[in-house]
């Protein structure tokens, strides 16, 4: 199986920290985020990703070599003049996914222990072109998805913003960073080169299902702050991860 890890982005919420190395490289209990990320990526037969840089990429090169890519093919996709954000960077990385398999697209900034597996078989039984993980959880920013969770829809709570292209009795579920990707995505990926994938999602789910992934059984991080890290390493020191 293939996976995207997005690593290109400034981390600018977890300064000082990425003033001088980027949020991949980050340290949660002495293990980087990407890292964490790959190995756990692996623990589910995972044996390629391609990892898109833009901040410091030349040091998450580095640190791949100095790793030896951890024993796997490990492609780098390079945003050189700004990052393209998610939709924008998997339509770089488009020439990577060639052999017509489902894959995974992971934030770097997020530590779980989501089982892929389950995921995985979830998202073939559902037969949808994407399926997200979510989970109900307190966030500024929420999907919205129908009895079948199905995404039909994105609210920003603190703005008021709502785009809902499927009316119906919803509910907010927070969207975990993590996506399965049928390869009939790249059909729907924009012409411009700067664009979000759930951006792309609410402009097809009238005729293309997205569905939602509750992992609530597992434990999850978002570690895009310095609050945030500091939750995240009492828990992993606290089981000893």
């Amino acid at each position: 199986m293939k996976a995207f890890i997005l690593a290109a982005g400034y981390g600018t919420r977890l300064k000082p920290f990425t003033d001088t190395i980027p949020k991949a490289l980050v340290k949660v209990n002495g293990i980087t985020n990407l890292e964490r990320a790959i190995r756990h990526l692996i623990k589910y037969n995972v044996t390629e990703i391609i990892i898109n840089v833009h901040h410091f990429a030349d040091q998450i090169i580095s640190f791949l070599k100095s790793n030896n890519n951890f024993g796997i093919r490990i492609e780098v996709s390079h945003e050189i003049d700004y990052p393209l954000d998610t939709g924008g960077g998997l339509k770089k990385a488009a020439w990577f996914f060639d052999d017509e398999k489902p894959f995974i697209v992971q934030n770097v900034d997020i530590i779980t222990n989501i089982n892929f597996h389950d995921m995985l078989a979830y998202h073939n039984n559902k037969g949808t072109l994407a399926t997200l993980g979510i989970l109900e959880r307190e966030s500024s920013r929420y999907l919205l998805f129908n009895e079948e969770l199905y995404m039909c829809g994105w609210e920003n709570v603190k703005s008021g913003e709502r785009i809902i292209p499927i009316a119906g009795k919803l509910k907010q579920y927070a969207f975990s960073g993590i996506h399965i990707l049928s390869p009939d995505i790249f059909k729907y990926l924009q012409k411009e080169e700067k664009f979000s994938l759930i951006n792309t999602y609410l402009e097809i789910i009238l005729y293309e299902k997205i569905s939602g992934y509750i992992h609530s059984e597992n434990y999850w991080f978002d570690i895009g702050d310095i609050k945030k890290l500091q939750n995240a390493e009492k828990y992993l020191n606290y089981k000893g991860k």
